[in-house]
């Protein structure tokens, strides 16, 4: 019974930030990779960030370097995604996963259960 839920979606201005949060239950997650993904309307889904089941190795996509920061409190069960300096093309539905991997990982195959997703919308 794993379960993701994603929060701290919005609307902000560009050049804002967002703060994403995913709680994870059914279980301890100190073993499982998670990652972060988005999708917009009539497009493929988009990897964005993964961190490693101890948070040493983070991995992001291209167009959110030095932006976005992927972080995760294992205490907690939560992963977060702190996002500086949004653009319109960041508007889409972001979505949390976890994998029964330790490793991180940029493919959305890999990964074993999702989140519900939130919605983050940036004008300009």
């Amino acid at each position: 019974q794993v379960q993701l839920m994603e929060s701290g979606g919005g609307l902000v201005q560009a050049g804002g930030s967002l703060r994403l949060s995913c709680a994870a239950s059914g279980g301890t997650f100190v073993n499982y990779g998670m990652g972060w993904f988005r999708q917009a309307p009539g497009k493929e889904r988009e990897f964005v960030a993964s961190i490693s089941a101890r948070g040493g190795r983070t991995y992001y996509e291209d167009s959110v370097k030095g932006r976005f920061t992927i972080s995760r409190d294992i205490a907690k069960n939560t992963v977060y995604l702190q996002m500086n300096s949004l653009r319109p093309e960041d508007t889409a539905i972001y979505n949390c996963a976890a994998r029964r991997a330790v490793l991180a990982s940029e493919r959305p195959n890999d990964y074993d259960y999702w989140g519900q997703g939130t919605q983050v919308t940036v004008s300009s």
